[in-house]
């Protein structure tokens, strides 16, 4: 399943709408849409960096003009989140035992049932 890209500043957890790519040639930041995939030489940034980006003195920044989008998910991410719930809720796996200090709860991997309210 894809995963939401992140901004790849350091200690931005905002999720990447723009890719930022640059053009060494041409002394040339170029800021776009979100690339379909994460490429090696570029950086996935978040509105708020990809618009508030700058570069050394004599470059040049070419900008997307427009707002910038999350993306869309994809029916293959619909269909693999919905594949990943199930796989998760199948009653032939093994339950594993509750951690200590939940309140009672049965545990299934990362995901975690807990008992109704009204039952306790």
């Amino acid at each position: 399943m894809r995963s939401v890209r992140r901004c790849s500043r350091t200690g931005c957890v905002n999720p990447a709408v723009a890719t930022l790519t640059y053009a060494y040639a041409d002394s040339t930041a170029v800021v776009g849409p979100l690339a379909t995939y994460a490429e090696p030489h570029s950086y996935d940034l978040c509105e708020a960096h990809a618009l508030r980006l700058t570069v050394p003195k004599g470059w040049e920044v070419v900008r997307h003009e427009g707002e910038f989008e999350m993306p869309e998910p994809s029916d293959d991410d619909l269909t693999a989140l919905a594949e990943a719930v199930r796989e998760a809720g199948r009653a032939d796996r093994p339950v594993e035992p509750a951690d200590a200090g939940t309140s009672g709860g049965s545990r299934r991997g990362h995901l975690r049932a807990l008992p109704d309210p009204g039952e306790e």
